[in-house]
């Protein structure tokens, strides 16, 4: 599973004030921090940065890659002459984050990724908004993938988002997701896929994130996620992304699959991780108090 580091983002306070007063040091410190704890890639989001994109963007990107300049970035902006800006001087090849399935959006911007070999984020938004069922995602990521294959970028070159939403009210969203990820081979061969991962858990309590986030990235990759954009802080997150807590992801595969062993025979650790599988599948109604149940 690759990471997408999410921390690099205008609304962190100190970020966003290094920003707006073109100070270096702290973007560089969070840059490198990304870069220690083994992002393989680093998300530049400057949210719709309406003003002054077109300057900020190359900006950050050229102060970015004084300190770390062998790790992809990922240029995260509604402005679209932010991003083609910033397309211009990355010394490797970006991925730029997001281009929606709104004709007046991918029109212009499919073009800029085929002109500078840019991959980018296929986000299934459509004129409507959020896709109400896996099957208006697929009618969407088809259009999408359509018009980009004509105008010269390869599926390899395009990541898949499918739109995570939180647990705590829309919950019937998340199998929505996880049921398209499982259609994205069969209707774009080769694509690569990612998300919000973080949006999961966007509502509940702050010490009830992690595991939210931790969880579901697992159940996503059972279904052929191959990236997240998630918290670069969460090393936990990170030790399974990475292979390395094989023991949580069989044990969440198993209540997947309706083979959850005996909640006495676990520890508490993996306890919640069954609890929490039976709260994203809707099994159990959430609530804030979920693990004490």
């Amino acid at each position: 599973m690759l990471l997408i580091g999410e921390s690099l983002n205008v609304i962190s306070i100190k970020i966003g004030r290094a920003f707006r007063a073109r100070d270096p040091k702290p973007i560089q410190e969070e840059a490198l921090f990304q870069k220690e704890k083994g992002m393989d890639f680093i998300d530049i989001n400057l949210g719709p940065a309406k003003k002054d994109g077109h300057e900020l963007m190359p900006w950050v990107v050229e102060t970015v890659q004084e300190v770390v300049d062998d790790v992809p970035l990922v240029l995260d902006t509604s402005n679209i002459d932010a991003i083609e800006a910033a397309l211009k001087i990355c010394k490797l090849p970006p991925l730029i984050n997001s281009i929606m399935v709104r004709p007046e959006r991918y029109e212009r911007m499919v073009p800029l990724a085929a002109e500078h070999n840019a991959h980018f984020i296929a986000l299934m938004w459509g004129p409507d908004g959020l896709p109400r069922d896996e099957n208006e995602r697929a009618s969407l990521c088809v259009e999408l993938l359509y018009f980009a294959n004509e105008a010269g970028v390869p599926n390899e070159n395009i990541w898949v988002d499918g739109i995570v939403t939180p647990v705590n009210i829309q919950q019937p969203q998340l199998m929505s997701l996880m049921a398209f990820q499982g259609m994205v081979e069969d209707i774009a061969p080769g694509a690569k896929s990612t998300c919000g991962l973080s949006n999961i858990s966007n509502g509940p309590p702050e010490h009830l994130r992690p595991i939210l986030n931790q969880t579901f990235m697992v159940m996503l990759q059972r279904h052929g996620m191959c990236s997240v954009i998630a918290d670069p802080l969460d090393e936990k997150l990170a030790d399974i992304a990475r292979g390395n807590r094989q023991d949580i992801a069989d044990l969440i595969y198993s209540v997947m699959d309706g083979n959850a062993p005996d909640m006495d025979s676990l520890s508490k650790e993996m306890q919640d991780y069954a609890k929490t599988v039976n709260v994203i599948l809707g099994n159990t109604l959430y609530s804030d108090s979920w693990l004490d149940i």
